[in-house]
């Protein structure tokens, strides 16, 4: 732990320095402005949680799937139905989800560029 604190004093040292530079003098001017500016990092936002899209609702098994005689044939053909409109449900989701995992990507992606923009800040 120790390390690591004198790691950080040390990569932060020169930047103090360069943040407080020292005022010239009366009989110097100010040196021209030809230092370059310190890069601007935007912080990725992530996609909004509210934009996470919800998986379909398994159909409700029958009791009587499991039964030795099986199920009355009105209850198989409702959860045979009902297993369909899942299908269907969760093929619409399908895209959704993809795009949302990309966004996702996206913003990892984002913050590894931003965490690389703050790294050069520091280091210039």
């Amino acid at each position: 732990m120790r390390g690591t604190l004198l790691l950080i004093a040390g990569m932060l040292a020169p930047a103090i320095a360069l943040a407080a530079p020292a005022k010239p003098g009366p009989d110097k001017a100010a040196p021209a402005a030809t230092a370059p500016m310190a890069a601007v990092c935007k912080p990725p936002e992530p996609p909004p949680a509210a934009m996470r899209p919800s998986k379909p609702a398994l159909p409700e098994k029958p009791a009587c799937l499991d039964a030795k005689g099986g199920c009355p044939g009105w209850e198989a053909y409702s959860f045979n139905d009902a297993v369909k409109a899942y299908n269907l449900q969760a093929q619409a989701f399908r895209p959704i989800a993809e795009a949302y995992a990309q966004k996702l990507n996206a913003y990892v992606k984002a913050s590894a560029e931003y965490a690389q923009c703050e790294i050069n800040a520091m280091q210039n």
